[in-house]
């Protein structure tokens, strides 16, 4: 888990339904709920603002972030955000709280590597990404920002799966704690289609019409 840390202002709120909602929203609020560690769950409301510029970073969506309520923090990890299907706007957000001693699921995002120096690349092929993000679960001390996908020895038609990535201690993937069958394939090295439709007898054919056309 990186240094970084988010602190999120937020004001309790007792207008609820629909109607509250949408006041909030004219006056540039984002309702939201803070729910959790078998607590009641707590209507708060965010700067629109303030909350759009955080969400910039995708490591606000990876970490522990601090919620100020009045005078009160309590740690909490966003579990859900609504947003406007055409505008850049948040509707709606849920934040769970998090306790130091209760393991967390939470998406993180997939970080590739080293994608231009794999054999499959150096070959021709074309990366593909068949998965950006997964879910994990940890305490929330073991909580990374984001995992790590190493295409360094990928070979051509080559694939990576979920069960090869490299976990930091005490995380888990959720997905393959399903069992068998859900080892999703996360990374590929294909050469690109024309390539294969051509393919190399074709091509060295195509070539030595080309000689035999120039010796006339």
């Amino acid at each position: 888990m990186s240094g970084e840390s988010f602190v999120l202002e937020a004001e309790a709120r007792n207008d609820l339904g629909k109607g509250a909602s949408r006041r909030l929203r004219r006056l540039g609020k984002v309702p939201a709920v803070l729910y959790g560690s078998g607590k009641e769950p707590t209507a708060l409301s965010v700067e629109h603002t303030d909350l759009l510029h955080k969400l910039e970073n995708e490591a606000f969506f990876s970490h522990i972030l601090t919620v100020k309520v009045g005078g009160t923090e309590e740690s909490a990890i966003v579990k859900d955000l609504q947003r406007h299907p055409s505008k850049p706007r948040v509707l709606h957000m849920d934040l769970q709280r998090v306790s130091a001693s209760e393991k967390i699921r939470v998406h993180i995002p997939l970080h590739f590597s080293n994608e231009e120096q794999s054999p499959g690349v150096k070959e021709g092929g074309l990366v593909t990404h068949n998965v950006t993000e997964t879910e994990i679960a940890c305490l929330p001390k073991d909580l990374p920002e984001y995992l790590e996908v190493d295409l360094i020895n990928l070979d051509l038609d080559g694939i990576i799966h979920l069960s090869d990535i490299k976990l930091p201690a005490g995380v888990e993937l959720v997905e393959l704690s399903h069992g068998e069958g859900h080892d999703q394939p996360v990374a590929a090295i294909h050469l690109p289609r024309a390539a294969k439709e051509a393919g190399p007898e074709e091509a060295a054919g195509e070539e030595a019409a080309g000689e035999e056309g120039g010796e006339g």
